[in-house]
């Protein structure tokens, strides 16, 4: 077992990788407050074989992110029981698709996209839960809508039927220090206080942000949510 405090070894077992990862957020919980079990940890499981995802199901792990709709058609039926969320671009011609797998959409980012979810949930049946993707850097070569378009889209997405908008999702400029991330967790979550101020009614309690290497700044800024994958799973150079 790694000593307490240190990220277990590359070749470590992945259940003591996932329990290191729990053990760190049930530490940031209680270092700011939060109470034990507020936050969600996602395993981000993009481009990992579905033996290791069974294996981290296996580990205590029920909550997964997928970047593809389609690589995730091929491993959610292997964990029906999972929860699902997408955490990649969603396309358009996939919003159909999209609906049908996952429990949650993490990136809509626009009122076009929200009316075509809505769309395509009031048609299936099933309700969509929506996290609403934020630019926070204003990086061209990421998506996400800017924080000056968010009243407007919550507005435009009001009443719409089959989605529900449940708060924002953010991945913000890569910084080597983890403490370079928490300024943009800490503006995501003022923007969301606000707009939750300015809207009657909004329910906006989620923050999807914080990363492997950044997810305990993150929630000390508010984080519900954590996405975190290479610590649990290693990295990607050999895919598993």
């Amino acid at each position: 077992m790694s000593p307490p405090g240190r990220a277990p070894d590359e070749g470590a077992p992945l259940r003591e990788r996932a329990a290191w990862v729990r053990d760190r957020i049930a530490d940031a919980e209680r270092r700011s407050g939060r109470p034990a079990g507020s936050v969600k940890l996602i395993a981000v499981s993009k481009t990992r074989p579905i033996a290791r995802i069974l294996e981290a199901h296996a580990a205590g792990l029920s909550v997964f992110g997928e970047n593809y709709v389609q690589e995730a058609e091929e491993k959610i039926p292997a964990l029906p029981g999972a929860e699902w969320h997408l955490i990649g671009r969603l396309q358009g011609n996939k919003v159909r698709r999209a609906v049908a797998l996952f429990s949650w959409i993490q990136t809509a980012d626009s009122a076009r996209r929200l009316r075509e979810i809505s769309r395509c949930a009031a048609e299936s049946g099933k309700p969509s839960r929506v996290l609403i993707e934020v630019n926070l850097g204003g990086e061209g070569s990421k998506a996400g809508a800017d924080p000056g378009d968010l009243r407007s889209i919550l507005d435009a997405s009001a009443g719409l039927p089959g989605v529900r908008v449940e708060g924002f999702m953010a991945i913000p400029p890569f910084s080597a220090d983890p403490e370079g991330s928490r300024p943009h967790f800490a503006r995501l979550r003022e923007l969301r206080d606000a707009l939750a101020r300015e809207i009657p009614g909004a329910a906006l309690g989620e923050l999807s942000m914080g990363m492997s290497n950044d997810f305990e700044q993150a929630i000390g800024e508010g984080a519900t949510m954590v996405r975190v994958g290479t610590a649990i799973f290693g990295s990607r150079q050999g895919r598993g």
